[in-house]
């Protein structure tokens, strides 16, 4: 479900040459460039149309990014920047069919798609053949109690590790706050994260710039499990 990293010959880190070809690299970032996606919002009623995906094995009894064990027969899902047991309807738009499911994890890290829905979820929307499907969001339940609001950009996520570790360092030089978090799976993927804004409004902005460098770039939730850098 995730697409190849795009291969380029070794560099030097020198702008904006390194710049140029970093952004090669990015997965996804080969394509087109996108109008930047402004986050839904956490409130009941609010609405998101997109694609979207769906996971199974491998990640089945594997630590979700809430904390939980992943259970793919379970209803639930993973979003990008909705707060983790936030509660929402996904209505599949090719047949009309909903399921509701609960926010427990990060993803899916690929641009263009909205959220990744567990087996079960994925099972009820009759989506699991194709992979894929245009589909609306709903918010319908927000979280009793959420933890405070921190967002950064993801610009980047590598198979090796190496790579990410030079774009992360280029990063860093140029916007003081950028972090490496893994991502287990088959291939293991590491994530770039440049920010830590504490709104989606500073986020998106910073989003927008580094799109304009990048040509790839998309806003995340950071969670207390991101703290934990590599």
């Amino acid at each position: 479900m995730i697409p190849p990293t795009c291969r380029q010959p070794g560099f030097s880190l020198r702008p904006p040459l390194a710049l140029a070809l970093l952004a090669a690299m990015l997965v996804g970032g080969c394509g087109k460039k996108k109008p930047l996606r402004v986050p839904i919002a956490p409130v009941p009623g609010a609405t998101e149309t997109g694609i979207a995906s769906w996971y199974g094995r491998p990640y089945h009894g594997r630590r979700a990014a809430s904390g939980e064990i992943y259970d793919m027969a379970k209803f639930t899902a993973a979003h990008r920047t909705l707060p983790f047991d936030t509660w929402v309807e996904v209505r599949n738009l090719e047949n009309n069919r909903t399921v509701r499911v609960r926010i427990n994890d990060r993803g899916p890290f690929v641009e263009g798609r909205i959220i990744d829905l567990s087996r079960a979820a994925a099972g009820k929307l009759a989506m699991i053949g194709p992979g894929t499907a245009r589909v609306r969001l709903t918010v319908i339940q927000r979280p009793s109690s959420s933890k405070p609001d921190l967002f950064a950009v993801q610009i980047g996520a590598f198979q090796s590790r190496s790579n990410a570790e030079r774009l992360q360092r280029l990063m860093k030089h140029r916007y003081g706050e950028c972090r490496l978090i893994a991502r287990d799976g088959q291939p293991r993927l590491f994530r770039v994260l440049v920010g830590k804004e504490t709104s989606i409004d500073s986020a998106n902005q910073l989003a927008e710039q580094l799109r304009g460098e990048l040509g790839s770039a998309f806003v995340v939730r950071l969670d207390i499990m991101d703290n934990d850098t590599l």
